[in-house]
């Protein structure tokens, strides 16, 4: 039998001469321990070379093998950086007990230290083949991968890894800086393809933004926003809508998501959504939204006439009383008020705006009592509510009621004309315009004339209260 390392030789050789037989054997001993601590692996050091890699461990199945001494070894070899000697180690393992796969998890560790990342991958797959439950194996194959900058594949690699002993704290850690650096790639991916106009491109990256981070408000809301100027309103509202359910304080969104069921017609529901915008960031955009869309709340609750006033060819006395009453209502609670019995107006759809502007004295009732609600407009007729709104509204505006006091020249309204001091009013205010110098008393007004006169009033009284 050959000797084996374990103190002495089995036989000393014995020496003549000029040395004594000690000095002799003495010799001898440490040349044989010299030669047997070069074969001996060194101690893991108190830095590991790869502190990354994950040492092989040898499942239950495997752990009578006369081959487990090696991966020990070979592992020390390893972390010592001598890929060399770890090589060999792995290698005598594996031609002891063929198909003994932490040892040629070992092996591919080995390639990985050296670089050969193609080779690490393909040995850690061929390992995974036999076991694929082998968290070593599935660690080495995504480091692999994370080497190739495929990291898509090495995120998927290390939730298997997870997925099969959830334990592994740095491995969860190391799942989520590849998340999050994904997430970030895929943002950049997005808004680079939305800055070039490859809109299509954008949204999928985005998609996949979130498929990745679920919980990522701002994620859902600049999708949404990519998704309105596509057109997809229904996927916009949607996901302004899932962004303020993850971020309740993204006033943003709720400005975005009342913006756009204003554009659907819920007013309603948007005048819900710009408070709640407000209560978290009050501006004076929101505060115009807010009443912007609480009108239009109250007028899609009006008669269908109301609403269909902008369209009619010509207006009639009870579609006027209608608009300055609903629009106009504010300043009209202004105006000392007066008990005038009006007879014709039972019944009918505008009468209780008919009966508001002829208390205010804005429009008049006939000497009979009635207020002919279906009688056609002309401008003369505008004219003359026109200048009394005017003139109520100047009572709290003195520049406008210096403006609105101005003697315009009229071509076909000369000053002694009975008319001329309404028309005067209304066309100094800059509420009805001339047409070439011409006010055409007697012209129909129609139903879109009608609307802006009045509107032009309703944004010169936009402070009254």
């Amino acid at each position: 039998m050959k000797p084996r390392c374990l103190g002495v030789p089995a036989t000393a050789p014995v020496t003549t001469g000029a040395f004594p037989m000690r000095v002799a054997v003495a010799a001898m001993l440490a040349l044989y321990l010299v030669g047997c601590a070069a074969k001996m692996p060194p101690a893991l050091p108190s830095v590991l070379k790869y502190p990354d890699f994950s040492y092989p461990t040898i499942p239950q199945a495997l752990r009578t093998s006369p081959s487990m001494p090696a991966i020990d070894r070979g592992w020390r070899y390893l972390q010592n950086d001598r890929l060399a000697a770890a090589e060999r180690e792995f290698a005598s393992a594996l031609k002891r007990q063929r198909g003994f796969y932490p040892a040629a998890t070992g092996e591919a560790w080995v390639e990985l230290a050296r670089k050969n990342y193609d080779r690490a991958l393909k040995d850690f797959d061929a390992v995974l083949m036999t076991d694929g439950a082998y968290v070593p194996a599935i660690l080495g194959r995504a480091q692999s991968l994370l080497a190739l900058k495929r990291d898509d594949e090495a995120l998927a690699a290390y939730e298997s890894a997870l997925a099969v002993d959830g334990s592994l704290v740095d491995v969860r850690r190391r799942i989520e800086v590849l998340r999050f650096r994904n997430v970030q790639d895929l943002i950049e991916n997005a808004r680079t393809a939305a800055n070039a106009g490859r809109l299509t491109d954008a949204r999928t990256a985005y998609e996949r933004a979130i498929a990745a981070s679920p919980d990522s408000a701002f994620l859902y809301r600049e999708l949404a926003t990519l998704e309105r100027k596509q057109g997809d309103l229904a996927a916009a509202l949607a996901n302004f809508r899932k962004a303020v359910e993850l971020d309740a304080s993204d006033a943003a969104s709720l400005v975005e998501t009342g913006a756009l069921l204003e554009d659907q017609g819920d007013y309603e529901g948007a005048a819900a959504a710009y408070r709640r915008a407000a209560a978290i960031e009050s501006t004076a955009e929101l505060t115009t939204r807010i009443a912007a869309a609480t009108e239009k709340a109250r007028e899609a609750r009006l008669p269908a006439e109301f609403r269909n006033i902008r369209q009619e060819m010509q207006i009639t006395r009870g579609e006027l009383a209608a608009l300055i009453g609903v629009r106009l209502d504010a300043l009209l609670r202004t105006a000392p008020s007066r008990q005038v019995v009006v007879t014709d107006v039972r019944g009918h759809w505008a009468a209780p705006y008919i009966t508001a502007v002829v208390n205010a004295g804005i429009m008049d009732a006939f000497d009979n009592h009635t207020f002919q609600p279906r009688q056609r407009v002309r401008r003369v007729d505008l004219a003359t509510a026109v200048s009394r709104l005017v003139n109520l509204l100047g009572q709290r505006k003195p520049e406008l009621r210096a403006r609105a006091g101005q003697r315009p020249s009229i071509v076909d309204v000369v000053p002694a004309h009975l008319s001329y001091p309404a028309v005067a009013t209304a066309v100094a205010s800059g509420v009805m315009p001339l047409t070439d110098g011409r006010f055409q008393l007697t012209r129909p007004v129609s139903g879109a004339e009608a609307v802006d006169t009045i509107d032009r009033l309703r944004a010169l009284a936009a402070d009254v209260r």
